[in-house]
């Protein structure tokens, strides 16, 4: 959370489409009032917006009324204070502007109580509503709703110019989208291939049948039909080449495979070591420049003639290589293309853009690429190398003023992460689950002094349930056998839109946030290593809760986490949102508001809705006289919960929310999960959006609290509420 030296205050909340998360700050055990922004207990933030929210529809609805019944008596009024509709109240001769009682309250409420002559007239004692304050109360309606883009409680819907770093994170984003969606294809064709059986061989062939060997060679690689589909559609970032550093991108920053550096324009080819701008770039700005002209290069040690020494390096050109991956040269380079684009650099001074490439398990392509900066390609000479070919070499020296390496010749690092307990520096439990989970889960503190351990609750792995919360029956579920592949046959698959939302890469991947996830539940045939069980495999990453100086306690990973990954559930007490008052301590409140994120509700964005949904098809109606906008149940894990409560907000999370049912099919109580919305690597916080409307949050006197945020990210809005 946000407070400062204030652990009990992370909470929780539905993705970025959903903003219902509440929290009520308590002072914990050796804590100061003025530590906390608020440090007393106040009324539940969402029963009080849901109130004043109510309240503001129905002085809409009166409003809207009043407006119908005496806006015509008010222009009635203008026209017979006004005989001569082109003379002004003094006689002179009016503009040539149309004006009307609904654009112009101002003017028409302050000439209503004048005469033709310009004198004061008597105030008419008449209890209508004027036109101006029609519109005030239309206008208060609004920003209840969310809807005035000038309210101050609806800032966040002001369009604003997207920065270049969150241009590069979505179209990052895009791609891992279409890259699952491409790996889904390819685990469904290797999965039919494996259930079909292998053609009869000799006179019992038919005609038509395919071995599966032959099968499986026309596949194509995800990430390059990810690439294809992105050109297709024209959602390559920088669809066109450009000299120097690229918006978004600093030094440092790291791609997970050659195809997400071609997604967003930072180097255009997934093969070539060499990227350069051919002669369709000799006009315009670049109509002085000497064609080919090299832009980036990718250093990765394929090249044995290579000498890599961080800030001073020997790149070998392009060409003569053996692709076989034994670095081998097995023919004469030819100074062409991007040999010629390189020794072109060299006479024009024109920097080039070094990606350092590394081997990496972690990694979905095995390697990790780091932008390492700007070097000047200064000396460019031909000799024979190592295998006796003629090969081209380019001494490159780093541009002074540029942030230090993030990496050093062949060796990458992320970071220190500990091997083991012994390790960890702050250490001040070694485990937080106390055994419950299968991967530990240390607490580190650095900042406190004496170090404390996170305490005031009680861990638990599982979902408690309120006495006042009743269950649904287990929902019937799907006859797959051992598990689910094919979509066609399986009746959970239908739910989703007859599609399964996961692959199996990486131990099981969401291909992209959806309203709600139906997943195989304790009814189905399917076993527990059926994909479609996803999100029901408990913690995976070696996860850490740690203190940070100003937002209380935090979690990170000291292992990359794929984009789609699950990480964590948000575990607590189950209970019903209209009982919060009446509970003691309820400082980590989760609303389960899938609901009301379907319908659009309360502001929130609706997701795609690709299932059939039977649930919500047959939902009851809402009673009239409560408000939709308050979910019906939350999930307290003030007193009970499990890692997820530790988890902070930012204004540009890492994670997402996603709503999943597995146990039953009622929306109401479905399960929370997070998911890793990007690729992140080892030692980066973890953190997702709480989804606070600003001056959403009241106190128990009814005036707006406020809380300041301290994500740190480039568009921070600088308020949790």
């Amino acid at each position: 959370m946000v407070v400062p030296s204030l652990p009990s205050v992370d909470t929780s909340v539905p993705s970025p489409e959903n903003p219902s998360k509440r929290i009520k700050i308590q002072l914990e055990e050796g804590s100061s009032p003025k530590d906390v922004v608020s440090g007393q207990r106040r009324v539940s933030a969402r029963l009080q917006a849901a109130k004043q929210k109510a309240d503001k529809e129905l002085l809409l609805k009166r409003g809207v009324d009043l407006l119908d019944k005496n806006g015509a008596s008010c222009r009635q009024r203008v026209n017979k204070n006004t005989e001569n509709p082109n003379l002004n109240l003094n006689g002179t001769k009016k503009l040539p502007q149309i004006s009307s009682s609904l654009t112009e309250p101002k003017a028409h409420t302050e000439n209503l109580n004048l005469n033709q002559n310009g004198t004061h007239q008597p105030p008419r004692s008449e209890p209508k509503m004027t036109v101006k304050v029609a519109k005030m109360v239309q206008r208060a309606a609004k920003i209840a709703e969310g809807l005035d883009s000038t309210s101050p409680t609806n800032a966040s819907n002001v369009v604003v110019e997207k920065s270049a770093h969150i241009k590069v994170k979505e179209t990052l984003r895009l791609f891992n989208k279409h890259y699952l969606h491409f790996v889904q294809e390819e685990e469904m064709r290797c999965a039919g291939v494996k259930v079909n059986k292998k053609p009869p061989k000799g006179k019992n062939a038919k005609k038509g049948d395919v071995p599966e060997a032959d099968v499986k060679g026309k596949a194509k690689r995800p990430d390059l039909k990810a690439i294809t589909k992105m050109k297709e559609n024209n959602e390559v970032l920088h669809p066109e080449k450009r000299i120097g550093c690229l918006p978004g991108i600093d030094v440092g920053y790291r791609f997970y495979s050659r195809a997400e550096m071609v997604a967003v324009g930072f180097h255009s080819h997934w093969l070539n070591g060499i990227d350069f701008m051919g002669q369709s770039y000799r006009k315009g700005e670049y109509a002085h420049y000497t064609f080919p002209l090299a832009v980036a290069i990718v250093l990765s040690g394929m090249y044995e003639d290579d000498l890599d020494n961080a800030e001073d390096v020997v790149y070998t050109g392009q060409g003569g290589h053996d692709l076989t991956g034994n670095k081998r040269q097995i023919r004469d380079q030819v100074l062409e293309r991007g040999n010629l684009a390189l020794k072109n650099c060299v006479e024009l001074g024109v920097p080039v853009r070094v990606i350092r490439g590394h081997e990496s398990s972690s990694s979905y392509s095995g390697k990790v690429y780091t932008y390492d900066g700007l070097y000047k390609v200064v000396q460019y000479w031909a000799e024979k190398g190592i295998s006796g070919f003629t090969v081209f070499k380019y001494r490159l020296r780093r541009l002074e003023g540029q942030p230090i390496l993030t990496t050093n010749q062949v060796q990458f690092t992320y970071g220190r992460v500990p091997k083991s307990s012994s390790e960890i520096r702050g250490l001040v439990c070694e485990d937080i689950s106390g055994g419950q989970e299968d991967v530990p889960i240390p607490a580190t503190n650095l900042v406190d002094d004496p170090p404390v351990a996170p305490t005031g609750y009680t861990y638990c792995k599982s979902m408690k349930v309120a006495c006042n919360v009743k269950l649904p029956a287990s929902a019937a579920g799907c006859n797959c056998k051992g598990g689910c592949w094919d979509p066609k046959t399986c009746e959970c698959a239908r739910l989703n839109g007859s599609d399964f939302p996961y692959v199996q890469r990486d131990g099981g991947r969401l291909i992209e946030a959806k309203h709600v996830v139906f997943e195989c539940g304790p009814n189905c045939g399917c076993g527990p290593s059926c994909v479609n069980r996803t999100s029901q495999r408990g913690l995976r990453y070696r996860l850490e809760v740690f203190r940070t100086p100003k937002k209380g306690w935090a979690v990170r990973s000291w292992d990359f986490i794929p984009a789609g990954a699950p990480v964590c559930e948000y575990i607590g007490e189950l209970t019903r949102t209209e009982e919060l008052d009446s509970v003691s301590e309820n400082n980590y409140i989760f609303d389960i508001d899938c609901l009301q994120t379907m319908r659009g509700l309360g502001g929130r964005e609706r997701r795609q809705q690709d299932g059939s949904l039977p649930v919500i098809q047959n939902e009851d109606k809402v009673d009239e006289q409560r408000s939709e906008n308050v979910p019906e149940f939350c999930i307290d894990a003030g007193s009970v919960g499990n890692i997820a409560r530790f988890i902070n907000h930012s204004c540009e999370p890492n994670l997402f929310i996603q709503c999943v049912l597995s146990l039953h099919q009622d929306v109401k109580l479905a399960r929370v999960m997070l998911f890793a919305a990007d690729n992140i690597p080892p030692l980066q916080e973890l953190t997702y959006d709480y989804g606070y409307a600003l001056d959403s949050v009241y106190g128990p006197d009814g005036k707006v609290k406020r809380m300041a945020c301290y994500c740190g990210a480039e568009g921070c809005r600088k308020r949790l509420f």
